[in-house]
């Protein structure tokens, strides 16, 4: 059979859509379907989703970021959605949630304009206006005063953190942000905008509750120490990254013994040189001993002998943290250390948490770098959602140490900006006024859904909002647990202006290139294993 047109060009086996009908509403679906998803766990009501993913893993949470990523999206225009979500999560760390939820219904109503004849360029053109009159707005509603901030002063961090920790943990929030706040305080450099979030760790334990939780200047190691000796204060530290053992030599050699004496001098010298290297790092000054693999039972009773405490990290990764926080250097092989190659710690022991042996290091003085926030709850997945919680928190002060400012939460700022940027849309003349309009009515989406969440009827609250808003007042947002609408800085909810704005720029970015998409062509898929697949026995890190 002969084929014409386009089926001759390309291989056969290929997709082809092209046109309004075919691509361009097609696409707008599956991306509404996928904002649909996301949309009922904004907010601090929102309702967690359970997900399971290739590797049967359950997932129980309510944090965007974590469902796109295991969803496994296969739509190509919904996964542009799920790229400007992880986007904005690398960016910020927080407001994923919102950057997908706003995109999908920016194009929602995009497909209602489309509906109503208007060509997706002008649809652009309108959105691209609104984005940037949207920047200018949002700088207007910042909170004076909030330009400044000191970064170590743990209410301003707290009045920060509040909102996106309450997000994920509603109803905890206050204990988890003052947490992890002093996990941060601790580990911010002089310079603020050097904050490095690989510097708050988190530890996770079975059991307990969240009053449990505790905050350790240092690391929490899940592993025990090797020897008997369990407690070192005021230690000297060496650290090896090839192990403590006797090692094998490169080259084979033969020994011919003689008689049984050489045979008890052969194995004498071996403890000799042994002790002869246990020795000299003892008289280094080194109190404990961290080896990067395995421990020889020889070099552990020499060890033993000399009074050293010994730890084992095998994870590289963890060992590159160790000495972070020790401020050691960690040396290849066995040998007498430099006095500067050695760290120091506090105080190292080994304490149980909850049936598990947890060797915990505590640097108080030093330039400490690291810190770790123990979690405590009942299980797993309460574990996985609180640490989602923390990582959100860190990353928000990464952000305001970069840029404190805040603009008011709780919808308060999103209801402004709807009624600006409508009121924008009337001054203009073409077509695109209708996009400009449909973009302001896209902001109703926030208070909306966190209304409908929360159980509360939205649209008196919308209406009430607008009203309050056009009397002058710009800070009333929605007060969930009351379901009326209040003064938000009466009730301390603030958005970082950062947030904000990544979260509305990169949702409206990828609104458009979704509208810039007539034609889809795809290739037949090819057989053999799937990209991205990771080789089995990676490391989590």
């Amino acid at each position: 059979m002969s084929q014409y047109g386009i089926q001759s060009m390309l291989k056969e086996g290929h997709k082809h859509l092209s046109g309004l009908d075919e691509a361009v509403v097609k696409n707008i679906e599956a991306c509404i379907q996928l904002s649909t998803i996301i949309r009922t766990s904004l907010g601090p009501n929102g309702m967690n989703k359970m997900v399971i993913n290739h590797l049967d893993k359950l997932f129980v949470t309510n944090d965007g970021a974590t469902i796109v990523n295991e969803l496994e999206v296969q739509h190509p225009a919904a996964k542009l959605l799920v790229l400007a979500g992880k986007a904005q999560q690398e960016e910020i760390g927080d407001g994923a949630n919102l950057t997908i939820s706003f995109a999908g219904e920016l194009l929602s109503h995009a497909g209602e304009l489309i509906r109503m004849g208007l060509h997706p360029s002008e649809i652009i053109s309108g959105y691209t206006k609104s984005i940037k009159k949207v920047i200018e707005i949002l700088d207007e509603l910042v909170e004076e005063g909030s330009e400044t901030m000191d970064v170590c002063n743990k209410e301003e961090v707290v009045k920060r953190m509040k909102a996106p920790v309450a997000s994920k943990q509603f109803g905890q929030e206050d204990i988890l942000s003052s947490l992890v706040a002093d996990a941060c305080i601790q580990v911010c450099p002089k310079n603020p905008a050097n904050f490095n979030v690989d510097n708050v760790r988190v530890a996770k334990f079975l059991g307990g509750g969240l009053h449990n939780c505790t905050v350790v200047r240092g690391m929490a190691l899940k592993s025990d120490a090797v020897g008997s000796i369990k407690k070192m204060q005021k230690a000297k530290v060496a650290v090896f990254a090839g192990g403590v053992d006797t090692s094998a030599t490169e080259t084979k050699g033969t020994v011919l013994i003689h008689n049984a004496e050489q045979l008890e001098n052969y194995a004498k010298t071996e403890e000799a040189k042994v002790e002869e290297l246990i020795k000299a790092v003892a008289d280094s000054g080194a109190k404990v001993i961290v080896s990067g693999a395995a421990v020889g039972e020889m070099a552990l009773h020499f060890c033993e002998r000399y009074k050293l405490m010994v730890l084992k990290i095998s994870s590289k990764f963890e060992l590159r943290r160790f000495c972070r926080t020790v401020g050691a250097v960690a040396m290849l092989k066995l040998c007498q250390p430099n006095p500067d190659d050695l760290g120091y710690v506090d105080s190292i022991s080994v304490e149980e948490i909850a049936g598990v042996r947890v060797t915990i290091v505590k640097n108080e003085e030093g330039g400490n770098s690291v810190s770790t926030v123990l979690l405590r709850a009942s299980t797993d997945s309460i574990l996985d959602d609180l640490e989602r919680a923390v990582d959100d928190g860190v990353n928000t002060y990464k952000a305001m140490c970069r840029d404190s400012r805040i603009v008011p939460g709780a919808a308060a700022t999103e209801i402004e900006l709807a009624r600006r940027v409508k009121e924008f849309s009337f001054k203009e003349t073409g077509l695109d006024q209708y996009a400009i309009a449909k973009f302001a009515q896209s902001f109703e989406m926030v208070p909306k859904t966190l209304a409908e969440n929360a159980g509360l009827n939205s649209m008196e609250i919308i209406s009430s909002l607008y009203a309050e808003h056009a009397a002058g007042k710009t800070k009333v947002g929605i007060d969930l647990e009351g379901g009326v609408c209040k003064d938000v800085s009466t009730l301390q909810v603030w958005d970082l202006h950062v947030t904000k704005l990544f979260a509305l720029k990169y949702a409206a970015d990828a609104a458009c290139t979704v509208l810039r998409v007539d034609q889809i062509i795809m290739a037949k898929p090819a057989g053999g294993p799937r990209r991205g697949d990771q080789p089995a026995g990676m490391d989590e890190d």
